[in-house]
C-alpha cells in the first residue's frame, strides 16, 4: 500500500478506506512489505481443486472496482487477487454459468469524482455484477450501481447503503461479527472490563460506540473506548490513559501504523492482560516492529490465509499460480473472496441467462456457500444472517492466536 501522505483530509480518507476492510472485515497493509514476506509462495493444492473445467463461449462481464492510484491510498494487490480468482475460475470452474469472466476494472482513487466515474462506467459497460474490494465511498457507489439493476457484491462493507441496500451482498459478517466474537470471548474468560484502542476515524469509532458497546454489554462486559489520531507514531500517552482503569483485556482497531504504535506501547508499559486485534495487527511488518510482546495476541478475522486447511491452501496455490508477485501477507484476500465468492454463489446458473437479474436471483437462492479462504465460514444471502443489516450474508469470525508471526490455533466462532 502507498503510505498516506499530504493533507490531513487525505490521511483521514486513507484511514477510513483502510478501516473499511480492516474493521468491517477487513484493510490494507501499512507501508511497504518486508522483502522476505512479499509475494506468493508456491503451494500445491489438492488436484481436485484444479479440475480443468474451462469456461467457453461468450464472456460475462463482471465489474471490479478497487481503491487504487489515489494520493492517499492504493491497494493494487487487492486487484491482483481478484484477477487471480477470475483466471482460476475461468480455467477450472467454468467461469460463471459456463461463460468466461471478463473483468471490467476501474481504479477508484477514493475521492467522490473517481467513485462516481467508476460506478457510471460499470453501468455503461452493462456488467452483470460489480465486485468492490474495499472503499470508504459506498454511499456514492451503491445507488448508481444498484439503481441500474446491477448487483453490488463485496467481502464486506461499512456504509449505510452497503449494509442495508437492496441488491447488495456482503459475503462476511464484517465488523459486527468481529466485535461479537471479541465480546463472547471476553465473557468466556469472565472479564468485566475491556478497553478498546482505536484509530480516530468515524468508521471505527462509531462502530465501537454502537455495535461494540452493545455486543460487550450483552455479554456483561464494559467497553471503554480510547481514540488515537491517524499516523500517531508513539501512542504511549493514550495507552497509558486507557490502562488507568485496569482493563482485563484490550482490543486494538486500526491499520498497521496504529496497531504497531498501540501494541508497542502496551509492551513498553508492561501490560500483562489479554490483547485482541483485527487482522491488520497480524501482518509481518507489525509483528516485526512490535517484537515478542505481540505473541499471544488474539486476532479476529474473516480469512485465514497462511494455514493448512483446504481453503487456505487453495488461496495460496491460486495466488502462487496466477498472481505470483502479489503480497498475500495482508488484505489481498478481499479481492479473491469477492470474485471467487461470486463464482460460488452463482453455481446454479446454467449459462442460458447471465444477466444482472439472473445473477441476483442465483445469489439470493444459494445456501451455505463456502467463503473463500474462510476457514470453514459460509454465507447465505437471504437477509437472515443479520436482520438489522440485510445485505450482510455471513456471520461468525475466525479467532486465532498470533505466535512468532503466525496465526495458530484458529477456530470459527459465532457461526
Amino acid at each position: 500500500m502507498i503510505p498516506p501522505r499530504g493533507t490531513r483530509t487525505a490521511r483521514m480518507l486513507a484511514a477510513a478506506a483502510v478501516i473499511t476492510s480492516a474493521t468491517l472485515a477487513i484493510a490494507a497493509c501499512s507501508g511497504a512489505s518486508s522483502d522476505d514476506t512479499a509475494g506468493s509462495a508456491a503451494v500445491s493444492a489438492p488436484p481436485a481443486s484444479f479440475p480443468g473445467d474451462a469456461a467457453k463461449g461468450p464472456t460475462v462481464k463482471i465489474g471490479l472496482i478497487n481503491n487504487e492510484g489515489g494520493q492517499a491510498i492504493s491497494q493494487p494487490d487487492n486487484r491482483l487477487a481478484a484477477e487471480a480468482a477470475a483466471k482460476y475460475a475461468n480455467a477450472h470452474l467454468g467461469g460463471i454459468g459456463g461463460h468466461p469472466i471478463e473483468l471490467v476494472t476501474c481504479k477508484n482513487a477514493e475521492d467522490p469524482t473517481s467513485a462516481r466515474d467508476c460506478a457510471n462506467r460499470m453501468v455503461e459497460n452493462k456488467v452483470s455484477a460489480v465486485v468492490v474490494t474495499t472503499t470508504g465511498l459506498g454511499d456514492l457507489l451503491v445507488p448508481i450501481i444498484t439503481g441500474a439493476g446491477i448487483p453490488y457484491v463485496s467481502a464486506s462493507g461499512q456504509s449505510s447503503q452497503e449494509l442495508t441496500g437492496d441488491d447488495v451482498f456482503l459475503w462476511t459478517g464484517g465488523f459486527p461479527s468481529a466485535l461479537s466474537a471479541m465480546a463472547t470471548h471476553a465473557k468466556s474468560q469472565n472479564m468485566k472490563n475491556v478497553t478498546a484502542f482505536t484509530i480516530d476515524v468515524p468508521a471505527a469509532v462509531n462502530g465501537l460506540k454502537t455495535m461494540g458497546a452493545a455486543a460487550f454489554a450483552a455479554n456483561g462486559v464494559g467497553l471503554d473506548i480510547v481514540t488515537i489520531p491517524p499516523g500517531t507514531p508513539d501512542a504511549t500517552p493514550q495507552v497509558s490513559a486507557g490502562l488507568s482503569k485496569n482493563p482485563e483485556a484490550v482490543l486494538v482497531v486500526g491499520e498497521g501504523t496504529l496497531c504497531t504504535a498501540a501494541l508497542k506501547s502496551l509492551g513498553t508499559l508492561g501490560y500483562s492482560g489479554e490483547k485482541m486485534g483485527i487482522q491488520a495487527c497480524a501482518t509481518p511488518d507489525v509483528a516485526k516492529a512490535v517484537g515478542s510482546s505481540i505473541d499471544g495476541t488474539k486476532i479476529v478475522t474473516a480469512a485465514l490465509t497462511d494455514g493448512d486447511d483446504p481453503e487456505s491452501v487453495l488461496y495460496q496455490s491460486v495466488m502462487g499460480q496466477y498472481a505470483p508477485d502479489a503480497d498475500i501477507s495482508g488484505y489481498a484476500y478481499v479481492g479473491y473472496q469477492g470474485v471467487l465468492g461470486l463464482v460460488r454463489a452463482t453455481r446454479s446458473l446454467d449459462g442460458s441467462d447471465v444477466s444482472p437479474t439472473a445473477v441476483t436471483t442465483a445469489i439470493r437462492s444459494a445456501r451455505d456457500v463456502t467463503l473463500p479462504a474462510g476457514d470453514g465460514l459460509t454465507f447465505t444471502c437471504n437477509g437472515a444472517a443479520n436482520p438489522q443489516l440485510k445485505a450482510v450474508c455471513g456471520k461468525g469470525s475466525v479467532f486465532a492466536t498470533l505466535e512468532n508471526g503466525k496465526l495458530v490455533d484458529a477456530e470459527v466462532v459465532g457461526r
